[in-house]
């Protein structure tokens, strides 16, 4: 552990830090500024983390209305950096952070790290995106505050980070799991075999992802692949981080991001274990705090203990958003939920893609997805396509069109995020090679 104190603090010990930070954030907040002023004008400055409950949720629309930085609740002396999310589905959200944000981020992202078996000297591969996304300063960060040593190459040149991986020898790769497909894709066809290269471990994030894409990954690189969880409007990436002995769940760093999973619709809690949305407030946060951020992600939480020491609060891996859900022909189903069933076939590799084809008055789906093998030929490539229609139909109750198309006829991510559910329309195909 990075932080021994903080991860394995007894529980009840951890609550009352929790409330005595709550206490301090909400006494600051109400003489902020106008946006916390109405939040927080029914609430009780003498609360109990019990009652969190009584501070309204908000969600990414009441931070756009702030934008650009309304909200900032220090003076703007006292800002370091400015982070900001791409703004796809909407104005980009800016976050501030103050000198001890950026610790505490630092800090939290230690903990990751050293989670996945990093210490002083680990050489870290670092292929997240720098600049106003917070993945590539928020791991290095962590990897300096841990001693260990940064190779900050950020996304893209493919070969060139191949070759630096062999040449350099990290142990870590922390990048999103669709590059960490790409960078198994460009060492296969270097001939370099899983044993070969020399990671041994690697924190993927950013990206919903299945156990299934694990598997996948986990084998074709040789690493033990462990999932990472965080959002701008929190923090950045730290927020939470699986380790090797975690059991597939991430620990929540709740001594500073107290986690509330909430029933969607209804906005109570729901029990241990069962699905519902993430909230987070942020309890020592200085420069934007969010209280109650509904953050749209949908997973479950689990307090047992697990027996490894740390005493923090674990959550799923991420299931879906809330508005990412395909709605096909009655049946709800999420994108990692298709993605399960694809890579569960050993026959197909770990590009895909997601088409709802919207030129009819009845939305269809076609799945894309490659094979492991390039020369399957037309009728294995059919008998493919069938026997995974065929299990999308069986598991998830779903009818869709699968097309086994030949391997690198889709489009390689390098750089960002991997957008795997497209669109088609009357006046866009977004794959017009593939597709007609």
């Amino acid at each position: 552990m990075f932080d021994a104190v903080a991860e394995s603090m007894p529980v009840e010990r951890r609550r009352a830090l929790q409330t005595e930070r709550l206490r301090a954030q909400v006494l600051r907040l109400k003489g902020a500024n106008d946006f916390y002023r109405r939040q927080l004008s029914a609430v009780d400055v003498d609360l109990t983390i019990d009652d969190l409950a009584s501070i309204p949720t908000i969600s990414k629309p009441d931070l756009w209305d702030q934008y650009p930085l309304k909200a900032v609740a220090v003076p703007r002396s006292h800002l370091r950096r400015i982070h900001a999310t791409s703004g796809t589905s909407g104005r980009p959200t800016i976050v501030a952070y103050t000198e001890n944000d950026l610790d505490i981020f630092r800090q939290v992202n230690a903990r990751v790290l050293a989670g996945a078996g990093a210490g002083p000297g680990t050489m870290v591969h670092n292929g997240y995106g720098y600049g106003l996304f917070t993945g590539g300063l928020g791991l290095h960060g962590g990897a300096e505050a841990l001693g260990a040593n940064v190779i900050p190459i950020s996304g893209g040149q493919t070969a060139r980070q191949v070759q630096l991986i062999m040449d350099l020898e990290p142990e870590i790769l922390v990048c999103t799991p669709s590059y960490a497909a790409t960078i198994a894709d460009a060492l296969a066809a270097r001939g370099i075999a899983p044993e070969d290269n020399p990671l041994r471990a690697g924190i993927f994030g950013a990206e919903p992802w299945s156990e299934s894409m694990r598997t996948q990954l986990s084998a074709r690189l040789g690493l033990t692949a462990l999932d990472i969880y965080g959002l701008c409007e929190v923090v950045g990436p730290g927020v939470a981080f699986e380790t090797a002995e975690s059991d597939h769940r991430m620990y929540v760093n709740e001594d500073h991001f107290y986690v509330e999973c909430l029933d969607p619709e209804t906005g109570h809690e729901v029990a241990d274990g069962e699905v519902g949305e993430l909230v987070f407030t942020t309890l020592t946060k200085e420069a934007l705090p969010v209280l109650r951020y509904r953050t749209g992600d949908l997973a479950s939480l689990h307090r047992q203990p697990d027996g490894t020491g740390r005493t923090l609060v674990r959550m799923s891996r991420i299931l879906g958003r809330r508005d990412d859900m395909l709605v096909i022909r009655g049946v709800n189903v999420y994108p990692s939920e298709i993605e399960a069933v694809l890579l569960g076939d050993e026959g197909i590799g770990t590009s895909y893609a997601i088409v709802i084809d919207r030129r009819g008055e009845m939305p269809s789906v076609t799945v894309l997805a490659e094979p492991v093998v390039d020369d399957l030929g037309s009728e294995a490539a059919t008998g493919l396509g069938t026997t995974l229609a065929r299990a999308f139909k069986e598991r998830l109750g779903v009818s869709c069109a699968v097309r086994v198309v030949g391997v690198g006829q889709i489009p390689r991510i390098e750089i960002g995020k991997a957008v795997r559910v497209h669109a088609w329309t009357t006046e866009h195909n977004p794959f017009p090679a593939l597709l007609s």
